[in-house]
């Protein structure tokens, strides 16, 4: 431990400067932040002439019925624009709270809010929460009219959104509640690891934030998500043995195989797994069932086992767990930094001390550079494991052969084909855009587009006929 301690002390005397140095941080803010978002705005213009295409790619032809290519593509056209109002909008809203100094402003709202109740000044923990509610608040209610125009009039015109005014009302405060409930002891607990570890804090911050994500994966299906959608046990029938059969071939820990009634806010599709390692559980849409042939569905869920198998979602976890450390390692410099809080506008009195959440907020946006740069690596590790999950699905039949016998893996020899088929699907029932741009789909896709994946199926097609 002092070995890792004394290497982050070496991080930080290089860091010192910014203890010291009267930057313009908030020049800088404000610079990095309209460099990314007119970056994401430039990406949108390379993509937005692909939707005037009038046909779409020769490999694909014969999947899409007459009228369905055309509105597809209106239906990314509509989505480009919106994303590039919304986008510039956002930024313009972050950059005027910046300028007129809202954050400054929000700590001494947060203290005059907890006053009422009788916490002063030295309750930072109290006056950090409501800090960043009042944060969280004067940052959302602005940007409500978006999500109303997305679902109401986007999703609306183009046939997918089947969520009413009272149950849009309604997620939107159950979703503030879980907030309050889950982030409010999540911050205290936060805060107090930095006042109880000082700045050795960075392991056991780690160690609280490792057993959070875990804790999260038992709450979240067990108690958050039953409060937006109803998860029932799979009907028994083809699909159902279809899938617990996979499950068993694999060894895959299935504990529960649920439907989920995505229907009931949008006719979009999706399957997925969660849970610990020796119990998990199988949700899927039942837009993906009503869309889909069973023996699709079961190849969409080969390709689902196929992460599990590679151990994807877990060295996701790993990578991720890095980001972070690399990212608390960093802050203890900015954490004693009174010139950073000076830059924002916070008060002298305030700065000489830099509350803790403050200093933490106020590093990640100086950060906004870096993050970007980040999730493009995210993305390219995440469309690597989408094609090894591919890959896996094609090569089943061989390895449930060789590890069960012939007879175990009779039926399992065209599950890349399956794949294939329920991708094209979904893609044109899902209205998704099958003309990307590659620097656009770098930057904002996690999944490879669907000409590159049924490439992908094509080859190891072929590597598997070739060893047979």
């Amino acid at each position: 431990m002092d070995f890792l301690h004394n290497q982050l002390a070496i991080v930080q005397g290089r860091l010192s400067f910014v203890t010291t140095d009267h930057i313009d941080w908030k020049l800088y803010v404000q610079a990095f932040s309209w460099a990314v978002t007119l970056f994401e705005s430039y990406l949108l213009l390379r993509q937005y002439p692909l939707y005037s295409k009038t046909e779409p790619p020769a490999a694909l032809k014969k999947d899409f019925e007459p009228g369905a290519f055309e509105k597809s593509q209106a239906y990314g056209k509509d989505k480009a624009k919106f994303a590039f109002v919304s986008g510039l909008y956002k930024q313009t809203l972050d950059s005027l709270l910046l300028h007129f100094g809202f954050y400054a402003w929000a700590w001494t709202a947060a203290s005059s809010l907890v006053g009422k109740f009788g916490y002063g000044a030295d309750y930072q923990i109290p006056q950090s929460i409501a800090f960043v509610f009042v944060l969280f608040f004067g940052s959302t209610i602005p940007t409500l009219p978006l999500s109303v125009y997305s679902t109401f009039v986007l999703e609306e015109k183009h046939g997918f959104n089947k969520t009413t005014p009272a149950l849009f009302v309604g997620d939107l405060v159950k979703s503030w509640g879980v907030a309050f409930f889950l982030g409010a002891p999540f911050l205290a607990v936060f805060l107090k690891i930095f006042q109880w570890a000082g700045d050795r804090f960075v392991p056991w911050l780690m160690a609280f934030m490792i057993s959070f994500q875990l804790i999260m994966v038992v709450l979240y299906p067990t108690v958050i998500q039953p409060l937006f959608n109803k998860l029932s046990p799979l009907a028994d029938g083809d699909l159902r043995s279809r899938i617990e059969a996979l499950a068993s071939k694999l060894k895959f820990p299935l504990t529960h195989l649920y439907e989920i009634d995505g229907s009931k806010r949008s006719s979009h599709s999706n399957a997925y797994f969660f849970g610990l390692p020796w119990s998990k559980h199988i949700v899927i849409f039942d837009t993906l069932i009503q869309q889909s042939q069973p023996e699709e569905v079961e190849a969409v869920l080969a390709h689902e086992l196929g992460h599990w198998f590679f151990m994807h979602p877990t060295q996701m976890l790993l990578v991720s767990q890095l980001h972070i450390f690399t990212i608390l390692a960093l802050f203890p410099a900015f954490l004693h930094a009174p010139p950073v809080l000076l830059s924002f506008d916070f008060a002298p009195s305030i700065a000489k001390n830099p509350p803790t959440i403050v200093a933490f907020l106020l590093f990640q946006m100086i950060l906004t550079p870096v993050e970007a740069v980040v999730s493009i690596g995210m993305n390219a590790i995440s469309r690597k494991f989408e094609f090894e999950a591919d890959r896996f699905a094609v090569e089943l039949e061989g390895r449930v052969r060789e590890n069960l016998g012939a007879e175990k893996a009779e039926g399992m020899g065209d599950m890349g084909e399956r794949l294939g088929r329920a991708l094209v699907s979904l893609h044109v029932k899902n209205l998704s855009t099958v003309w990307v741009d590659w620097l656009y789909s770098a930057y904002h896709h996690s999944h490879p587009t669907l000409t590159e994946r049924l490439k992908g199926l094509e080859y190891y097609q072929a590597a598997k006929s070739k060893k047979e």
